[in-house]
């Protein structure tokens, strides 16, 4: 295999080839750190590098590895020693800053891992640098002041999505194998969809939050992008501890996820495709339909409903606080949407963003009812034009965007397990995709029938087409 060969190849196996030592991880690391020079100018998918730093823990992997590998002891050593990753740019990574998007927020120095990239690094994995967010993660495109847009790579005049659109791009793009994002409102799900990918936003209570808050009725949670299911479940395994360190407050399942091959029992299955803040587009449609009769011929049990009534409206005041609670922001600095969101959560009362969370909560979870499983497209449609919305007026800005969170954004209230994972090509090319989700803690049924999805749809579009990116 050649040393660009391992672009197109799955992160669990470039584990392998390290563990085995057909490769090093300093010419892995290196390939990235090249391929990241290359193309990030256009995309804008990484906000920061760490090269030399990257290099330095590639030596030490390579070490670690050689060492194991002349005691027989590769069982010692972390189980993705010397894989690269990046981390989104909410998330705080010893040694360096964080801007979130925002000129807001004063750059916070590090000087410690935060939660989640401290089980990235127990496991092994090696932090490329970190990668683009809307501001605040507040928007579902990846457009803030402080750099450039990050760019689609199937399509670079339309968004990666947001908030996790640098993630999204980075590992579409081949810049790296794999990453990791969180999601507030489909912030991973999102730009998953939008790039080909397959995103996974666990339960709440499944990842430690990053930054040690109360998780109970938080909307945002850690999670992983990739480009199989398999390896999205590996690194959903080390996010909850499930290969390193400790599982977080959800009972732990009897192993880790990626350990588990058994097929999904038949469930019943609740299929939506449109709902009341947007319709899907007619090709989005038709991909969640044809997912639902591949899974019904499967022996699964698929009803097709109309999905929970709601708004916007109802889901702005729990949104908005979110916000609002970010420390350390100046609202003067910020972008129109952003600051229009903050401004307005800071009027807001918790009393009443718990009074609109409840509500929410009990409507959407009525909805799901007995169903075992629900289907849906992951997204309304294709992923917009870059700068498709913009302007002073920040409630219009926001509510243009924020259709494209219709399908992703209950769940999040829900705290429901969810996987986007791409199923089809529109007619111009772009990638179509699903959404998944399970029962609160049952990643294991969501996983596995993400599996069988995978399966059923071998043609999903895998890597973009642009010459550029190879």
């Amino acid at each position: 295999m050649s040393l660009a060969e391992l672009v197109h190849v799955s992160a669990l196996e470039q584990a392998r080839l390290l563990r085995r030592r057909e490769i090093r991880s300093q010419e892995l690391v290196g390939l990235y750190l090249d391929r990241i020079a290359a193309h990030n100018p256009a995309l804008s998918a990484f906000v920061s590098v760490f090269d030399a730093r990257a290099r330095r823990a590639a030596r030490a992997a390579d070490d670690a590895l050689d060492r194991a590998a002349r005691r027989g002891a590769a069982d010692s050593i972390p189980p993705l020693l010397g894989v690269p990753i990046g981390v989104k740019d909410l998330n705080f990574v010893r040694g360096s800053r964080t801007r979130m998007g925002s000129h807001g927020v004063l750059p916070l120095y590090s000087p410690v891992d935060d939660a989640t990239v401290a089980k990235l690094r127990a496991a092994g994995l090696i932090v490329l640098g970190k990668l683009a967010t809307s501001e605040l993660g507040a928007l579902p495109v990846t457009e803030p002041d402080t750099h450039p847009p990050t760019r689609n790579p199937w399509d670079p005049s339309r968004t990666a999505g947001g908030s996790s659109g640098g993630s999204g791009a980075a590992v579409a793009a081949g810049l790296l194998p794999w990453a990791q994002g969180s999601d507030g409102a489909g912030s991973i799900r999102i730009p998953s969809a939008f790039c080909g990918l397959v995103g996974v936003k666990p339960s709440r209570g499944r990842v430690a939050n990053a930054f040690g808050r109360d998780d109970r009725t938080l909307l945002y949670t850690c999670g992983p992008l990739a480009r199989s299911v398999a390896d999205a479940t590996a690194l959903l395994d080390v996010m909850a501890g499930l290969t390193v360190g400790r599982p977080h407050w959800l009972s732990p399942p009897p192993c880790p996820y990626g350990q588990m091959t058994e097929p999904s029992p038949r469930l019943r299955i609740k299929l939506a495709v449109d709902s009341p803040i947007a319709a899907a587009e007619p090709e989005w449609a038709a991909a969640a339909r044809a997912v639902g009769s591949a899974l019904a011929a499967e022996g699964h049990r698929v009803e097709e409903v109309e999905m929970a009534r709601g708004s916007v409206d109802d889901f702005l005041p729990i949104y908005q606080r979110m916000l609002a609670d970010v420390p350390w922001v100046r609202a003067d600095r910020l972008q129109p949407a952003t600051r229009w969101l903050v401004e307005a959560g800071r009027r807001n009362s918790p009393t009443l963003a718990h009074a609109a969370y409840m509500t929410l909560r009990e409507r959407v979870l009525a909805w799901v009812g007995d169903a075992e499983l629900v289907l849906t497209p992951a997204v309304v449609g294709p992923p917009p034009p870059i700068g498709a919305w913009r302007g002073p007026d920040g409630e219009a800005v926001f509510r243009a965007y924020a259709v494209y969170g219709a399908f992703t954004a209950p769940f999040n209230i829900t705290g429901q397990p969810a996987v986007a994972l791409p199923v089809a090509s529109s007619r111009e090319g772009l990638p179509i995709a699903v959404q998944l989700v399970a029962p609160v803690g049952r990643e294991d049924r969501v996983l596995a029938v993400a599996r069988e999805v995978e399966a059923l749809f071998p043609g999903r579009p895998r890597v973009p087409v642009s010459s550029s990116m190879s």
